[in-house]
C-alpha cells in the first residue's frame, strides 16, 4: 500500500481522488492501493520548558538551552501547564498506522520549509524509519497533481530543507523562550514576549512612530508660475524655496512685475517602463494593502484559498520570476483569460508569439515560481477573493506586455530673475498599463502634458502663486510598507533590483511575515488607525527597553534569514548556526535580566486589599500577584471598560466613582459605582434613590 501524507484535509482530498482512493475511513481516504492521510498544520512541535522539568520563570535557569529537543504532539493550555491535543493525539495514531503498513510513503505536505517541517517532526516522533518520497508542485490542478505523482524526487533530496526549518524552529525556541522569561523576570510582573523575527519587527514600527511624532515640520513657499503657449496653460514651479513670506512675496511682485517668462532649455527624453515583475507574495500582499486595505494575513488566507480551489499557483513564494520551463504554458494562459469577462479584450489584444520576457529567469528561483494564475478559470467567488484573484491574473497580463513609452519633458524657464521648472509626461504607447486601465501612478503631481516650446521662446505670465508648503516626515508604517521594511532590513529602498537582491537577508520569510505581524496583533503591542500600525503603551514599553539590545537588531535578524537560506542550499551547516543562536540567547539572557520597564497597561500601583501585596494593572485585567491569593478584577464590566484610575479607586478605596453607561444583559443602560463584596467579588453600587434602599448588585453571575 501506498501512504500519502499532506498537510491538510481539504488537499488529501484533492489528491485522494487523482489517483482513486475514495473509501472514506476515520483519518483517511483509502482504495486504489492507497491510503491519502493528513496532519492539521503542526501535529508535532517542540515542547515548553516543563518537559524539561524548569518551571517558573527563575534567572538561574537561563538561558534555556535543550539538547536534544522534545517533541510531543501538539499542546494545549489548560490553567498554568501545557496538555497534549486530544485530537493531534488520535490523527497521529491514524498516521503511526498507515506508515506501518505502508509499502511507499509519499510526502505531499506543502512544497516549502514549514511544509517539510511539518512532515518530519510527524516522521521523526513516531520513529518511523521507511525511506520516503516526495511530492513537490506549484499548484493543485488535476494535471500538476498527476504530473508530480509522475516524477517523485526521493525525500533524502530535501534533507537541507528540513535542516533549515529545524534551525528556524529550534531558534525562534531559544530566542523566545529565553528573552521572554528574561524580560518577564526583569519586570518583576506580567508576561512578556519577545522573539526572534517578532521583536526586531516591532522595533521597526515604534522606531518609525516615534520618529514621525518627533519631526517638527518646517514651513516654506514656493511659487507656481502659470503661463501658455497660445491656448494651453501649463505652470511651473519655482527651484527656490523660500524660508519666510516676505521674501516669497517680494519674488512674487518681481514675477508679477516683470510680464513674461523666458525657455532656457528643454530636455525630451523617450524613456521605457518596464511592466512590473509578477508577484511573490510579499509583493501581493504589499498591493492588496496599499490598494485595496487588506492585512498581509487577510491576502495569505485569500491566496491559500484560491491555490487550494486551483486557480492560481502556491501562493507562499519568495520569487518574482518563472522558469523557462512555465514560460511554456503563458501562451495557453493569455488565451484562456480571453474567456474572463474583465481581461478578455486586452487578452484577445496581446500577440502570444512576441511576450516581453523580463521575468523568465531559472537562476532567480529557489523553492517556487512567481505567483501566476491556473488554467482553470473562476466561478462564483467572494468579492475579496475576485479582487487577489484579478490582481495575479492581471499582472501575468502586464508582465507579459510590451512596455509603456513615454516621453518625459523638463524644461527650464526664467522669470523674474528666478528659475522655475516644468515638467511633463505624454504617453506614446501604454503597452502594459492598458490592462488595468492605468495611468501613470509615478508621474509628480505638478507634471502636465507641455506644449510645443522651444529655447528660446518667450511666453506670458498668466499668473502666479505663492504655496505655502511644509516639510513633512516620513508617514507611520503601513502594512504595506511594513512588509517592504521586513524585506529589506528597513533600509529604504526604491529600485526593484535593488529590493530583490536584498531579499535573502531579509526578515522573516514571505510565508511568515504575516503570522508575525498578526502576533504583534495578539500580543497587545501594536493597534491599527486606519491603514498605520500605531504601537500601544505597552510595545513602546518594551520598544524602550530592548532598543539598544541584541534581539531588536534587524541586520542580524536578516543574516540568520541568510543563514537559514544557505543550510536550505547545503552552502551552511546547521550546527554552527545552532551554536550562534546559543551564544546570542546568553547575550540577550544577561541584556535583559538587567533591563527595567515601565509602563501604564502593566504597572504596580494599587494594592491587594485581600493580602495587600501589589496589584498589577493589565490590557484586560488587574491581578493580584500573590500566587496564592490570586485576587482578579476584569477590566471590562457590563459591556464597560474601567480605567486605570477607576481600578485604582476600586483597590484602593474600596469603591469607584459612579460611572456612566453600563449596559444589563437585556442592553439597557445604567449607572452605577463598583465595589467589592464580602469575598471580594465586584458588585454594583447603584445611587440611592429612596432612603433605606441598599442598591446592590453583583457584578457576577
Amino acid at each position: 500500500m501506498k501512504v500519502i501524507i499532506a498537510e491538510k484535509p481539504s488537499v488529501a482530498r484533492e489528491i485522494a481522488a487523482i489517483v482513486g482512493a475514495k473509501s472514506r475511513q476515520d483519518g483517511y481516504l483509502e482504495g486504489n492501493g492507497y491510503a491519502v492521510t493528513w496532519a492539521f498544520g503542526h501535529l508535532v512541535g517542540l515542547v515548553m520548558p516543563e518537559a524539561y522539568g524548569i518551571t517558573g520563570f527563575k534567572a538561574e535557569n537561563l538561558p534555556i538551552l535543550p539538547n536534544p529537543f522534545i517533541l510531543k504532539p501538539r499542546q494545549t493550555k489548560e490553567g498554568k501547564t501545557f496538555k497534549n491535543d486530544p485530537g493531534a493525539v488520535k490523527q497521529l495514531a491514524v498516521i503511526k498506522s498507515l506508515f506501518a503498513k505502508a509499502d511507499r510513503i509519499i510526502v505531499a505536505t506543502d512544497a516549502g520549509r514549514e511544509g517539510e517541517l511539518i512532515f518530519r517532526y510527524i516522521y521523526h516522533y513516531l520513529g518511523c524509519k521507511k525511506p520516503f518520497d516526495r511530492l513537490w508542485i506549484s499548484s493543485l490542478t488535476d494535471r500538476a497533481i498527476r504530473e508530480g505523482l509522475q516524477n517523485l524526487r526521493p525525500g533524502a533530496e530535501y534533507d537541507s530543507l528540513y535542516a533549515s526549518a529545524k534551525a528556524r524552529s529550534e531558534a525562534d525556541w531559544i530566542v523566545g523562550i529565553n528573552a521572554s522569561q528574561a524580560l518577564a523576570i526583569a519586570a518583576g510582573r506580567g508576561v512578556w514576549s519577545l522573539g526572534r523575527v517578532q521583536t526586531p519587527t516591532l522595533a521597526i514600527i515604534c522606531a518609525r512612530y516615534l520618529e514621525n511624532k518627533a519631526f517638527k515640520p518646517t514651513t516654506y513657499f514656493q511659487l507656481k508660475l502659470h503661463t501658455a503657449k497660445e491656448a494651453t496653460m501649463f505652470s511651473a514651479l519655482s527651484t527656490d524655496k523660500f524660508d519666510t513670506r516676505p521674501d516669497a512675496d517680494k519674488q512674487y511682485a518681481a514675477v508679477m512685475d516683470a510680464g513674461s517668462v523666458h525657455i532656457v532649455k528643454v530636455e525630451r527624453k523617450e524613456v521605457n517602463q518596464q511592466p512590473p515583475l509578477p508577484y511573490d507574495l510579499t509583493a501581493l500582499q504589499k498591493e492588496a494593502n496599499s490598494k485595496h486595505g487588506f492585512s498581509a494575513d487577510k491576502t495569505l488566507n485569500i491566496a491559500q484559498a484560491l491555490y487550494e480551489g486551483k486557480l492560481i499557483t502556491y501562493p507562499r513564494t519568495g520569487s518574482r520570476y518563472i522558469s523557462a520551463d512555465i514560460m511554456d504554458e503563458i501562451p495557453d494562459l493569455i488565451a484562456g483569460l480571453t474567456k474572463y469577462p474583465r481581461f478578455a479584450a486586452y487578452a484577445e489584444s496581446m500577440d502570444t508569439k512576441i511576450l516581453n520576457i523580463r521575468c523568465v529567469d531559472d537562476t532567480k528561483i529557489t523553492d517556487h515560481h512567481a505567483i501566476i494564475p491556473t488554467e482553470n478559470l473562476p466561478g462564483e467567488l467572494s468579492s475579496d477573493e475576485r479582487t487577489i484573484y484579478e490582481m495575479v491574473a492581471g499582472r501575468i497580463l502586464e508582465a507579459f506586455s510590451p512596455v509603456c513609452r513615454k516621453e518625459n519633458t523638463i524644461a527650464a524657464l526664467q522669470c523674474g530673475g528666478k528659475d522655475f521648472t516644468a515638467r511633463g509626461t505624454m504617453i506614446l504607447s501604454p503597452g502594459w498599463q492598458k490592462v488595468f486601465g492605468a495611468q501613470d501612478e509615478e508621474k509628480e503631481d505638478d507634471a502636465t502634458i507641455l506644449p510645443e516650446i522651444a529655447e528660446g521662446y518667450t511666453l506670458p505670465v498668466k499668473g502666479c502663486d505663492v504655496l505655502e508648503k511644509q516639510t513633512k516626515p516620513r508617514p507611520i508604517h503601513t502594512e504595506s510598507s511594513l512588509l517592504a521594511a521586513m524585506e529589506t532590513c528597513a533600509k529604504e529602498l526604491e529600485d526593484e533590483a535593488e529590493r530583490e537582491a536584498m531579499k535573502e537577508s531579509g526578515i522573516g520569510t514571505p510565508a511568515t511575515r504575516a503570522a508575525i505581524i498578526e502576533t504583534l496583533f495578539s500580543r497587545e503591542y501594536i493597534r491599527r488607525e486606519k491603514k498605520s500600525l500605531v504601537p500601544t503603551e505597552k510595545g513602546l514599553a518594551v520598544y524602550e527597553v530592548v532598543k539598544d539590545k541584541k534581539i531588536a537588531d534587524v541586520a542580524m535578524t536578516g543574516g540568520w534569514e541568510l543563514a537559514l537560506s544557505k543550510i536550505a542550499a547545503g552552502e551552511m551547516d546547521a550546527f554552527t548556526f545552532h551554536r550562534g543562536i546559543e551564544v546570542f540567547a546568553a547575550q540577550i539572557t544577561s541584556e535583559l535580566l538587567s533591563a527595567k520597564i515601565a509602563t501604564a497597561d502593566n504597572r504596580a500601583g494599587a494594592t491587594c486589599p485581600r493580602c495587600g501585596q501589589p496589584v498589577v494593572f493589565y490590557p484586560k485585567v488587574a491581578k493580584c500577584q500573590n500566587p496564592g491569593c490570586g485576587l482578579m478584577v476584569f477590566r471590562t464590566v457590563a459591556h464597560k471598560e474601567l480605567t486605570d484610575g477607576q481600578l485604582t479607586d476600586l483597590f484602593g478605596k474600596g469603591k469607584t466613582g459612579v460611572i456612566k453607561g453600563f449596559k444589563s444583559s437585556s442592553g439597557k443602560p445604567f449607572d452605577a459605582a463598583v465595589t467589592f463584596d464580602s469575598d471580594f467579588k465586584t458588585t454594583f453600587d447603584f445611587p440611592k434613590k429612596k432612603p433605606g434602599a441598599s442598591g446592590k448588585r453583583n457584578t457576577r453571575k
